[in-house]
């Protein structure tokens, strides 16, 4: 393990779920060796985790020379940690905090940074997730290829203007839990007809992932709809409740709320 001293291609601010989980996926890909990365966690606690997952990387209480900064700490901590990821040497800082602008960034950060806001979701703690990048006009354009290349070690990578983050939010970033919550819903409906509730979970967890497998393989979602739909049978049933119940603009209702 290097030690302090040592000017480090990229520091991680931030040891929590998503901290670890690009971590994780940079490593298992190859994008940059373990000696080139540091951890600046402040819990004790979680260092010792971060230290047992990743004993290659060092694992710190304060932030150590760099060359570039993933800030991945809650949002309200985003200023102060950004502007001392540029005292530590940062020329890069890409803020996976949900919420931060650009704007918030160059603020902390100053002139002659390149900065990136992105926003994941959880599923990128597995590998699967979707995040959004932009920059502002003042950062270098390449730092986006630079982004994304970290970035897609946890899922797809799109490139979207500022002005629409927050549908971006409303949609990908929160659309986890809806899906999750779509789960309960099937869970609960499954136990009102009467199935035995230790296999409600695992079928109702195998629907959603066989289902998303075949749209991945496949796409077209009407498609694929339309061809579990027949005529008049049960299946039409179900979405005939939907759509009578407004599922549309439910669902859209709650992308905007977000």
């Amino acid at each position: 393990m290097a030690e302090i001293g040592h000017d480090y291609e990229i520091v991680v601010i931030g040891g929590g779920n998503m901290g670890v989980a690009l971590l994780d996926g940079l490593f298992r890909d190859g994008i940059v060796a373990a000696e080139q990365v540091a951890v600046v966690e402040l819990s004790a606690e979680r260092r010792q985790v971060v230290a047992a997952e990743f004993p290659q990387v060092l694992v710190s209480e304060s932030i150590p020379t760099c060359r570039a900064a993933v800030l991945a700490v809650k949002p309200p901590a985003i200023a102060e940690v950004a502007a001392a990821a540029i005292a530590a040497g940062a020329q890069r800082v890409l803020s996976i905090a949900a919420g931060i602008t650009t704007a918030t960034l160059r603020v902390a950060c100053g002139e002659g940074v390149d900065v990136v806001r992105s926003m994941p979701n959880t599923p990128a703690m597995v590998g699967k997730g979707v995040t959004a990048i932009c920059t502002d006009a003042r950062s270098d354009p390449a730092v986006l290829d630079w982004a994304e290349e970290l970035l897609t070690a946890v899922g797809m990578v799109i490139r979207v203007d500022e002005e629409h983050f927050d549908a971006v939010t409303g949609l990908t970033g929160s659309g986890p839990a809806y899906v999750f919550a779509f789960a309960e819903a099937l869970i609960a409906a499954g136990a009102e007809s009467g199935l035995p509730e230790e296999v409600l979970e695992p079928m109702v967890t195998q629907l959603l992932s066989g289902s998303s497998a075949l749209l991945t393989a496949k796409g077209n979602p009407a498609g694929l709809r339309e061809a579990v739909t027949s005529p008049g049978g049960t299946t039409a049933a179900g979405l005939n409740v939907f759509n009578e119940q407004g599922l549309r603009a439910l669902v859209a209702n709650a992308v905007t709320a977000a």
